[in-house]
């Protein structure tokens, strides 16, 4: 098994980095302090081809591998995990199922714009009664003529109140259960498409997370994402994706977190030496290293198994798991070395501290990605082939 980079890989590492430390992370603290959605930076992140990375060069993206994603992402999280949301969710939940399961004339419309960040997508699946339970959903979306008539809101919608192409899914047959819900790509500007209210977040302050809201909400049939009935396989396929992102976005908080912890235990003196000569300290930060090493290799195993084309719904939900808790313990760690400091919002180890929690939230709880892992393994066997 080679755990090398390819050469391709290491430069997309290194323009991430270089990016994310010289651009992004001077002006995180401020823009996330005032909350403020990061436009310019989202722009550049569409320059250097990380808005589209799935997509297609003759589409105008960058036609990347998985791996060379989540590279990308960790490094970008690392310095400002509100970037990374963004940057999950028009890559994960948007382009790719767009490319997945797109029409020709869909992906020409769309894919182009959203790769070059010229365009932002979101994702609207969940509702206030339809969170775990996807399958819950209650927004209609009748046929008429040539167009579905859509009626519901959608909540907690990552980029929603900037997002120029919204995915959502609404229920086409009611008596068909999870078969009668369809997808559909909704445009900014569509009469009856309105965003409602923005969420005042613990963290990933500068990252908008809306409700939107469809009343008679016209939308031509030729905006169907896939055929109808198929929006609930969209939906969970899509997510399988996304909770590779999600586990690269906590990868990133938690390598930022033990860089920031290692540079203060070096610098930080007690009792007239180090605190990193302490093995209080020097316990943590072995524990720190020792879990991200861990989580990236799940994280990269599941990139990796996504670009080859199989079902990652076991691996993808294990690298989440894994790399959300583990970015939550980490962070917390990273608090107890800075002491008092680490509780102030001088420190960026304070922030990762809050941005880390969403990680066991989004795109499927912790409770969830275990129910997941559980289903796989009595249903399909352990990941070794024992049934």
């Amino acid at each position: 098994m080679d755990f090398d980079l390819t050469e391709e890989q290491r430069i997309i590492q290194e323009t991430a980095r270089a990016f994310a430390q010289k651009e992004v992370k001077p002006v995180a603290a401020k823009l996330d302090r005032e909350g403020v959605f990061p436009v310019e930076l989202v722009r550049r992140l569409g320059q250097l081809g990380f808005m589209g990375t799935f997509v297609p060069i003759e589409l105008d993206g960058s036609g990347l591998d998985t791996v060379s994603y989540v590279i990308a992402l960790e490094e970008i999280s690392k310095a400002w995990a509100s970037l990374g949301a963004i940057m999950t969710v028009n890559n994960s939940l948007v382009c790719e199922p767009i490319l997945r399961f797109g029409s020709e004339g869909q992906k020409r419309k769309y894919l182009p714009g959203l790769a070059r960040g010229e365009l932002l997508g979101c994702y609207a699946l969940t509702e206030p009664g339809a969170g775990s339970d996807a399958g819950a959903i209650q927004t209609r979306a009748d046929k008429k003529g040539d167009a579905y008539i859509l009626e519901g809101s959608k909540i907690f919608t990552t980029n929603g109140s900037r997002a120029d192409l919204a995915i959502v899914f609404g229920v086409t047959g009611p008596s068909r259960g999870k078969k009668g819900i369809s997808a559909f790509l909704v445009e900014k500007g569509t009469d009856g498409f309105s965003v409602g209210r923005l969420e005042d977040k613990l963290g990933l302050r500068a990252s908008d997370t809306a409700e939107l809201n469809f009343r008679a909400c016209r939308v031509p049939r030729e905006n169907l994402l896939g055929g109808e009935g198929e929006g609930f396989r969209i939906a969970m396929e899509t997510l399988d994706g996304g909770r590779i992102g999600i586990a690269g976005q906590a990868l990133g908080i938690a390598q930022g977190c033990l860089e920031e912890s290692l540079a203060y235990a070096k610098q930080r003196r007690q009792f007239g030496r180090p605190i990193a000569e302490f093995q209080a300290i020097q316990w943590m930060l072995a524990d720190m290293a020792t879990e991200i090493d861990a989580a990236r290799a799940l994280t990269y195993r599941a990139a990796w198994l996504r670009g080859q084309g199989g079902r990652v719904t076991l691996e993808a939900a294990m690298a989440k798991l894994f790399a959300a808790e583990a970015a939550n313990r980490i962070a917390y760690k990273a608090v107890q070395i800075f002491g008092g400091y680490g509780y102030m919002k001088d420190f960026a180890v304070e922030r990762f501290y809050r941005d880390a929690r969403v990680t066991t939230l989004y795109e499927g709880t912790s409770e969830i990605q275990r129910l997941i892992i559980a289903r796989q393994l009595v249903e399909e066997g352990d990941p070794a082939g024992e049934s």
